[in-house]
Order: structure tokens, then sequence, then C-alpha cells
């Protein structure tokens, strides 16, 4: 099974009423040691931040031809919360709702998201927004750049 790391950030301006990106960047290495990196990015006309955090991990995992072993990195804790904390498991089994502040909001970008997943094995690891970090700083350049471009279009699932 390919390793393939996988770093993910989402910007939206004036939620919901404001454009909105993501940025995703896929970096694997190649039997022969070639580091091979792909950029991902769309732009939408309303949108939210939590739904272009969610968008950017379901474009690198939707990227994946085959099988992988993924390590997705994200600044989002709303991301990387819902599955180190479990909080997926209990939605699902709570059919998308809540315990104490009723329905998930995005169901559709997380039935979508563990769709992307079934193939792989994720591990989920959140990295401070920000601060610094390469590839973090990257991909939110990507998204604001998406999100201000002239190729935006409508979020569907947008409530």
């Amino acid at each position: 099974m390919s390793a393939v790391s996988i770093y993910t950030d989402g910007a939206a301006k004036g939620n919901p009423d404001g454009p909105g990106g993501y940025g995703t960047i896929l970096r694997f290495i190649s039997r022969d040691g070639v580091v091979h990196e792909k950029e991902l990015s769309q732009g939408y006309i309303r949108t939210t931040n939590n739904r272009m955090e969610l968008m950017a991990a379901i474009a690198g995992l939707e990227a994946l031809t085959r099988p992988c072993k993924v390590d997705l990195y994200s600044d989002s804790k709303y991301l990387i919360d819902a599955f180190n904390q479990n909080w997926i498991d209990n939605w699902v089994k709570n059919n998308w709702k809540r315990e104490r502040s009723g329905p998930v909001k995005n169901v559709d970008l997380w039935k979508r998201l563990l769709a992307a997943m079934k193939p792989h094995k994720v591990n989920f690891i959140w990295v401070k927004g920000h601060d610094g970090h390469p590839e973090n700083e990257r991909c939110d350049k990507l998204a604001c750049s998406a999100a201000l471009s002239r190729n935006l279009i409508e979020d569907k699932g947008l409530e």
C-alpha cells in the first residue's frame, strides 16, 4: 500500500455570503525515491469555512487512484477532531444528530468524505494554522487564490 501525505486548508470570506475556496497538496515518494506533488484548488461563490475544510480533504482523497496509507494534515480542529475524538462515529450512530446541539451541519460533505476514505487507511493530523508550517501556508494561499479567482462555482450543498 502506497503512502501519501495530504495537506489541506479552506478559506471563506463573509460566511456564508462571500466567496470561499480550498487548497490541497498531495505528496508521495515513488519507488525510485522521487518526490511527487499535486496541487488542487477550487473556489465557490458562496460557502463557509467548515465546508471548504471538508472539501479540501475530499478533493485530496478522491484524487487517489488506488488504496493508500494516508496522513491527512489540516489546521481544522472541526475536521481532525471529528475523527480523532470519534465524533463521526457518534453522529452516524445518532443519524447525524449531536446529543446536545441538534443536527450535524454539512452532512452531505461528511458522507462524501466517509465514502472517499473507504479504500484508504487515513490518519488525521492537526497542524496549527498560520504558524509557519510550509504546506499549510501553501494550502492557505491556494484556498485564498481560488476564492478570489474568476473560476467560482456554486456550493450546491450550502443550506
